[in-house]
């Protein structure tokens, strides 16, 4: 996987687009002289943890004795699932749960709102399967991190412009390619599993 395609699949995951409403929501109870300093806040604590699981990922692998083409397949299903709800998404705000009142302080913005599971098993999956290239993956975090901050720091303006109709349809094209890159993430893990050379 090359640099542009992991910080695709990255940016994928993270889904800023399908976090606009959800986030709109969180930031309700907010004061707002402060809501960009909480947005900023709880952005940088979801890098922070992104790129602990980056740099780690690889000795919890060591830890745990998994074998690259188990992360691989592993990996697949996972991004299906989260493929899938992004096509189909839950009720009652999914992952983030009933909205509630007062400031938000990491749990649920920046986890798992931006550095949910499926990053970090997206990141310790990256580590595995090429650990020599590590500043490439590095930048191809920070970019997607940085794309993903970029959005929903403009959320406001983008909720108004684009609409709700307008980012659900948004959010579900990028459950299908996100369904597209699982499938192929998991029919290489299969493949290298049986010793076949892909086509």
């Amino acid at each position: 996987m090359s640099t542009v395609s992991a910080g695709i699949l990255l940016f994928l995951i993270m889904d800023p687009l399908g976090n606009i409403p959800v986030f709109l929501s969180l930031l309700k109870g907010v004061a707002p002289e402060r809501r960009r300093l909480v947005l900023l806040r709880e952005l940088l604590i979801a890098l922070l943890v992104l790129f602990a699981f980056l740099l780690g990922g690889q000795y919890i692998l060591k830890l745990l004795q998994l074998k690259q083409e188990s992360v691989s397949i592993a990996g697949g299903i996972i991004l299906f699932l989260i493929g899938v709800k992004m096509v189909f998404p839950p009720k009652e705000g999914g992952i983030f749960g009933h909205a509630e009142g007062g400031e938000p302080f990491i749990v649920p913005m920046a986890i798992p709102g931006v550095a949910g599971p499926s990053a970090m098993a997206a990141l310790l999956l990256l580590t595995n399967t090429q650990p020599g290239k590590l500043p490439q993956w590095a930048l191809a975090l920070f970019a997607a991190w940085l794309a993903t901050a970029l959005i929903l720091w403009s959320a406001t303006y983008l909720y108004r412009l684009l609409g709700e109709s307008v980012l659900t349809a948004i959010e579900r094209l990028m459950g299908m390619i996100l369904i597209a890159l699982s499938v192929q993430m998991l029919l290489d893990g299969i493949a290298k599993y049986l010793h076949v050379v892909p086509l």
